[in-house]
Formats: C-alpha cells, structure tokens, sequence
C-alpha cells in the first residue's frame, strides 16, 4: 500500500487500474476487472472510489491535433512586469480563457510562465503573438518555441511502484 502526499492510499490493485485506464479510459468493467483479476462489481466500486477521491480527475477523448489542423505547437513563455496579485490574476483570466492555449504553467527560471499553444499554421502564431500576447497589459517579455517534432507526448503517469 502506497501512501501519497495528499493521504490517498492506493494499493498495488488501484495502480494497475490506474495504469489500465490511462491507457484506455473506454474500458468495460467487466474488461477491466479481467484484467485485474476481481469482480466487476469490486472493479467498479474501486472505480468510483478513485473518482470521488479526485485521483480519477475525468476521462476525455485525446484528439490528435495533426489530423484536424493545427500543425504548430509552440511554447510561448511570458514574463510580468509587476507582480500585483490584481494584474496577475487578470493576465491569467486571459491567457486561459483563449483556445489556443492547452496549458499554462508557472514557473522558476527568466519567465513566469510558459504556455502549450496549438496553432493551425505560422500565420495563427503571429497572429496569436502580436494581436493577443504583446498587447496583453502587464506582459513584460514573451519568447516563442516552435515544436519541430514531438518526440514523446503522453498523458500518463507512472502509476505502479518499480
């Protein structure tokens, strides 16, 4: 039984559904429950207790952002001219609210922030960079990555103990 930071104990039977569910969310619970090895009804209602502890935060369909159109994927870290809670939370109410952002963290180093941004093409970019970042009061500097290639992107983590 492994215990984590915020006291949810996940045994080595929640970690391979975890595991399992990362990988397939659709999964029956009878499908499931095969794999693991108990009833469906114990799969179920350890399920659910995953669900209602936070662990399980929600299932979506990963769509794969190539085959629709948006080509470019970039990284754009911002820095702030102030750190006034006020302006913050205004710039941030922004950035998140805009569709081309898919993350946005905070961060340690020369900027406060980076974002994840999928644009459709170089002219989405620039237009997402001088109509939307540079006039966004309070942004002091921002700096664009363009992704190449993506080498790994996955959203699971590591459940099971090595």
């Amino acid at each position: 039984m492994v215990t984590y930071s915020h006291e949810i104990e996940l045994d080595s039977v929640d970690q391979k559904i975890l595991q399992i569910l990362q990988k397939d969310g659709r999964l029956t619970n009878a499908e499931l429950a095969k794999q693991v090895h108990l009833s469906p009804p114990a799969v179920h209602a350890r399920v659910k207790r995953l669900e209602q502890k936070g662990v399980i935060a929600r299932y979506v369909a990963l769509v794969d952002r190539q085959k629709i159109g948006y080509d470019n994927l970039c990284f754009v870290e911002f820095s702030l001219q102030l750190h006034r809670f006020e302006q913050i939370q205004n710039i941030l109410d922004r950035v998140t609210s805009w569709p081309e952002v898919l993350e946005c963290h905070n961060v340690t180093g020369e900027y406060d922030y980076v974002l994840k941004v999928a644009v459709k093409n170089t002219q989405s970019l620039e237009h997402f960079i001088s109509k939307k970042m540079i006039p966004l009061e309070g942004v002091a500097k921002v700096h664009t990555t363009l992704v190449l290639k993506e080498v790994k992107a996955t959203t699971a983590i590591n459940i099971l103990d090595d």
